[in-house]
């Protein structure tokens, strides 16, 4: 498997979960792939593709189906000196081998004080918007802030994809990877070689100065949408990728909060338990002198994600939904 060619203009993000582990599978001899179907198939959603061919079984291994044999291998992978990333085909099957996510791998550096670390990326399509019904659609990011001990990253972009998954792979600790399968064939500028974006490090993605918009993965393009949209209006929105939850890049949520003075969370998860909370909380906690405005939280409803398009899109975040609650909070 070929590196991306830089004199492409674009690459999808599909294609650049594979070109991300391929990058580190050829710097590092340690970080080998694990999962159901992720060698001669290519994965379900073709994000392993290549990779069997370019490594050979010996570092790519197709696995049965169970969430626990895949998470468990890996763990002990990992524990005596590989750089494992494992596969999860569906976030929602995360709840499968909970046990080893939630109560064994975080806490091996700490119970160990720090003899035996857990250099494990778990890897995972995530998210809704594809009419995959209640069990194949859920977007669980908010299940892994739970978990002490856990890194979470959510690219937005192709390029952050690359860069996030170096930073996973690199990692000591254990990084929960969503890749969102609503994102899979969406395009974006190729990353540049050796490319590296640091896990906690927000992005602004669009300039403003009277409203802030906080996004992850997903909701990220739904929030630059409605924040075109509401230029017409002259409402200058700014747009955060926060591409990580753990770490969480606070800070620059509050640099642009001391701009505008206003806050919108964008987000997937259901209102409750969402994302958007733990950020409203440390917002109110560091930053409650600078908001002129209530906080809005647009976030999904609390139910099971219908099957049918039209009724799963009542319940996932559009743009109408982000520009309705950020004329609220311009009016008030």
């Amino acid at each position: 498997m070929a590196d991306v060619r830089t004199d492409r203009d674009v690459i999808t993000y599909r294609e650049a979960v594979a070109e991300g582990i391929a990058r580190e599978m050829r710097r590092d001899a340690a970080v080998v792939c694990l999962g159901e179907d992720i060698g001669e198939a290519g994965g379900v959603f073709k994000t392993t593709a290549g990779l069997l061919k370019e490594f050979g079984p010996g570092r790519v291994w197709d696995t049965p189906i169970s969430e626990q044999a895949i998470v468990g291998a890996a763990m002990g992978a990992a524990m005596t000196g590989m750089r494992p990333v494992a596969e999860i085909m569906f976030s929602d099957f995360l709840a499968c081998c909970w046990d080893y996510l939630a109560n064994e791998i975080p806490k091996v550096r700490y119970m160990t004080g720090g003899q035996v670390t857990v250099p494990l990326v778990v890897r995972t399509a995530n998210g809704g918007g594809l009419g995959f019904g209640a069990q194949h659609s859920q977007a669980t990011e908010n299940w892994a802030l739970t978990v002490p001990g856990l890194k979470i990253a959510a690219p937005a972009t192709p390029a952050d994809v690359i860069g996030m998954m170096a930073a996973a792979v690199r990692s000591d600790d254990p990084v929960v990877f969503f890749e969102h399968k609503g994102l899979l064939a969406s395009k974006g500028a190729p990353a540049p070689p050796d490319h590296v974006v640091e896990l906690g490090r927000a992005a602004v993605v669009r300039e403003g100065a009277d409203v802030t918009l906080v996004a992850l993965a997903s909701m990220v393009p739904v929030a630059l949408e409605a924040a075109a949209l509401l230029a017409e209006e002259a409402v200058d929105a700014e747009v955060v990728d926060l591409r990580s939850l753990v770490p969480l890049d606070a800070a620059t949520v509050l640099a642009s909060l001391a701009k505008t003075s206003r806050l919108v969370t964008v987000e997937e998860n259901p209102y409750q338990g969402g994302w958007g909370a733990t950020l409203v909380s440390v917002v109110a906690d560091e930053g409650f002198s600078l908001l002129d405005a209530p906080v809005r939280r647009v976030a999904g409803e609390c139910v099971p994600l219908p099957f049918a398009d039209a009724l799963e899109e009542r319940v996932i975040p559009t743009v109408d939904k982000v520009v309705a609650a950020v004329r609220s909070l311009a009016a008030y």
